[in-house]
């Protein structure tokens, strides 16, 4: 049995991803303890999963929700900045408090997102075999690759690598307050330099819910990186969809994640313009609307508002999805082969939606531009072009076949050279 402990920023969409890897690892015969702040530990499911707490004093319970906050509606460069520092926060917080509460827990590996260098960083500094996990795109960096955050399609040409050379120099600027504190505790750990989130990835195993074929070309990925398709609970964990859908109309399923479900206007703008085409839509704001609000979408043209809803089942009855190209989303709904009216918003979500173009699984709009026509335009072609459902078809098929949270489990022991103890127990009777 290995205790593993993992560290990764406190969003919902990455706690859930997580906790799917730890539920699969748990069923397998490991401990497993989430070390975070405080209010992390509230929206942990996993009765048996562990949780250990840093941050009592910089994190004190009750803080979670200003970071939530600035993270969903960074507006313009001083809110990025807060948002940035928020980030160098957390960073300096685990590097401060976690070997600590890591030796006094036991821990014998870290499971460190991609997007907390922390995790990586006190691995290290502990001798901790460590493994990275991308819940979001990959940071991984290569000439031809747009950065996650970078809005732009893929180019295989000498201008391409340069517009992401110059754009990569931007985000580097931009990100010295989380550059600082990574330099600092690398320093103090004795390590190697190091700077950026690609500089703190594990060179034992890495793992991506971003599959290739929807990912753009690479070719510099190391052999430990796989892409493991979502990190989910398995279908039958999940309620099953309870809203009654027509049949013989199409079916459309709006959702703007956790962070961004307040944008009502874009809600608005989405419900009219499914009106216009005679579509059912079923909006989930995530509990981020009013039952006002809730009413007003009704009277603009949605069929149901509700705050949450089964995403994956949903997707499984629907016939298109517009989302913020959130990649938890994007990738379920390529599992149930619908096509995506991708709207980024922020993060990595522009990445995200060039992606969703680039394998011609969808389109994507400017939310800042995306009028009622404009979404009306976009809905019809998904609708009525069959070329979207079929190529997500195709990518769905590779996004079920990549192994989810069962591949990554068995990766993760073949890397340490373990076997699940609950197997063991299985086959000796």
């Amino acid at each position: 049995m290995i205790h593993f402990a993992v560290i990764a920023p406190p969003f919902h969409s990455h706690v859930r991803a997580m906790e799917a890897l730890a539920s699969e690892l748990l069923a397998r015969g490991h401990r497993v303890t989430v070390v975070q702040q405080a209010d992390v530990a509230a929206i942990l499911r996993h009765p048996r999963l562990g949780f250990a707490q840093v941050g009592a004093g910089s994190h004190p319970p009750g803080s979670l929700r200003a970071v939530i906050d600035r993270a969903a509606r960074p507006g313009g460069p001083w809110g990025i900045r807060r948002v940035i520092a928020d980030m160098a926060s957390a960073t300096d917080m685990f590097c401060r408090e976690a070997p600590a509460v890591l030796r006094s827990i036991g821990a014998e590996c870290v499971i460190a997102d991609q997007m907390e260098p922390g995790g990586g960083l006190v691995a290290e500094y502990l001798g901790l075999p460590f493994v990275s996990v991308a819940c979001a795109l990959p940071v991984n960096r290569e000439a031809l690759v747009p950065l996650p955050v970078m809005p732009w399609r893929y180019r295989a040409t000498p201008w391409g690598e340069q517009l992401n050379l110059h754009s990569s120099g931007v985000y580097d600027r931009a990100m010295q307050a989380h550059a600082k504190v990574i330099s600092r505790h690398a320093a103090a750990f004795g390590l190697p330099p190091r700077q950026r989130l690609d500089e703190c990835l594990s060179p034992l195993l890495q793992l991506s819910q971003t599959t290739p074929g929807f990912d753009f070309p690479r070719t510099a990925l190391p052999g430990y990186f796989h892409g493991i398709g979502p990190l989910r609970s398995a279908l039958t964990d999940e309620p099953a969809m309870t809203i009654p859908v027509a049949t013989g109309r199409p079916f459309v399923f709006a959702s703007l994640g956790t962070l961004q479900g307040d944008r009502f206007g874009l809600f608005q703008r989405i419900a009219e313009a499914c009106r216009d085409l005679d579509v059912q839509l079923l909006i989930a704001h995530c509990g981020r609307l009013d039952w006002r609000q809730e009413q007003r979408l009704l009277k603009a043209g949605a069929s149901w508002v509700t705050d949450f809803a089964p995403q994956r089942a949903v997707l499984a009855r629907a016939d298109a999805v517009v989302t913020h190209a959130g990649l938890n989303t994007v990738l379920d709904a390529l599992e149930a082969g619908v096509p995506s009216l991708a709207l980024p918003i922020a993060f990595d979500q522009p990445g995200v939606a060039a992606r969703v173009v680039h394998a011609g699984v969808g389109l994507k709009l400017d939310p800042r531009l995306a009028s009622r026509r404009r979404i009306v335009q976009g809905l019809r072609r998904l609708l009525r072009e069959p070329d979207f459902a079929q190529r997500a078809r195709l990518l769905g098929d590779e996004v079920r076949a990549a192994g989810g949270a069962p591949r990554a489990a068995q990766l993760i022991e073949a890397a340490l050279g373990v076997e699940s103890p609950a197997l063991q127990r299985a086959e000796h009777g």
